[in-house]
């Protein structure tokens, strides 16, 4: 919960000057203590819920004229249900607290669209609570309640509205995991980060001691500037300062895994392995075993043949479920036969598919995402264009 949007926004901050019970949960604009008409003449007190609509936690006009209201059936002075502006009933989970039980619309004419907030609010209030006035015209919902500010705990620096806009912020309350490590940023790790920073993760712990040069420019996610590779920044904090912007809880680390810090390990709900193959891969995943904490890794092959590129994306997961496919599965040489990728070729694209792959899979394991197969061991052929899926628990 947080005031800040209501302290930036004109609207809302008039509402709540004229005494009105606001708060933001989760991208919602939550008005408490709506006086309403129950059955029976019984006077009652509401909660009218409406999906905000923010730019840089200022509100913006509504995105349509619909509210959600929690409570009993509102009715008017005579005791008949207030038809005309319940739509039906629902169901929607706001936060652990706050369920919906009706789905409101009331569409201002001629324009049809509320202007702000505060013409919206105030217009649901005065279907609602009108009748319950007529019973005890003392009845309001101007409470003037104390106001607390409770947004030391966000994990964003700005709401998420895009959750609450599709209304799928129960889903995403799945994904509120306390720590995530992502274990190399030369390509594909870069975009993992660049998915995984708009989910509600408290911490996310950057491993890589490379330097960001010129040539990662191009198959990173963002544009630097010139100015900001002549830096030489590490890779982790380039892109500490990019999603710090954007969120809290980046936690960057300038050195590789190495069995001198595999202990950094410890305590991560979930490890995403984009580094390169070798010892100390193998290494990672027997520490990440005995911890039990669940992986995935990425692993790309692209070849140059008849002046065109072509290869394969591996995407090997390993839970609780399934974790004896690995060493079949998961290439762990230090040398051998190099292939164009190791040349760092500017495949952008495919480091962003692959990257796609793997935060999927993730949310699939943390029930985000429907899971019919179960598949432990996917590939992405470029020439044919298709996936293939094994290994399933």
């Amino acid at each position: 919960m947080s005031q800040r949007p209501i302290d930036r926004s004109p609207d809302l901050k008039r509402l709540r000057d004229e005494g009105y019970n606001l708060q933001v949960v989760e991208a919602y604009l939550v008005v408490w203590d709506i006086p309403y008409l129950a059955a029976k003449d019984e006077i009652k007190r509401g909660i009218l819920v409406c999906v905000l609509s923010l730019a840089n936690d200022i509100a913006t006009p509504p995105g349509d004229h619909t509210a959600n209201f929690i409570g009993a059936y509102p009715c008017h002075a005579d005791g008949s249900q207030i038809t005309q502006i319940v739509n039906s009933e629902n169901n929607l989970k706001v936060s652990d607290e706050l369920t919906t039980n009706f789905y409101l619309s009331a569409k201002p004419q001629p324009s049809g669209r509320y202007e702000n907030f505060y013409d919206k609010v105030t217009t649901y209030v005065r279907l609602i609570s009108g009748p319950a006035q007529e019973v005890d015209q003392d009845v309001t919902a101007n409470t003037f309640t104390l106001v607390r500010d409770d947004e030391h705990d966000e994990i964003f620096n700005y709401f998420d509205t895009a959750s609450s806009r599709a209304d799928i912020v129960e889903v995403n309350r799945k994904m509120c995991l306390g720590r995530v490590a992502i274990l190399g940023h030369g390509g594909t790790g870069g975009y993992i980060l660049d998915y995984v920073a708009k989910v509600p993760v408290r911490e996310i712990h950057l491993f890589d001691g490379d330097l960001f040069l010129q040539h990662n420019a191009f198959r990173a996610p963002g544009a630097p500037s010139g100015d900001e590779l002549e830096k030489q920044p590490y890779k982790v904090d380039h892109f500490y300062d990019i999603y710090s912007k954007m969120r809290k809880g980046i936690v960057p680390h300038r050195e590789f895994m190495s069995a001198e810090n595999l202990h950094l390990l410890e305590g991560m709900n979930f490890v995403f392995i984009s580094m390169e193959a070798g010892t100390v891969k193998k290494a990672v995943i027997e520490k990440l075993l005995q911890l039990n904490i669940p992986f995935v890794e990425v692993g790309m092959g692209v070849y140059l043949r008849n002046n065109v590129l072509g290869g394969l994306l591996r995407t090997t997961a390993a839970t609780a479920k399934n974790s004896d496919h690995l060493w079949g599965r998961i290439s762990l040489s230090d040398g051998g036969v190099k292939n164009e990728y190791d040349k760092n070729i500017q495949i952008a694209e495919l480091n962003a598919l692959h990257a796609a792959f793997a935060v999927i899979k993730w949310k699939k394991i943390f029930g985000f995402y429907d899971d019919r197969r179960g598949e432990h061991y996917s590939t992405y052929a470029i020439g044919r264009n298709d996936t293939n899926n094994e290994d399933a628990a």
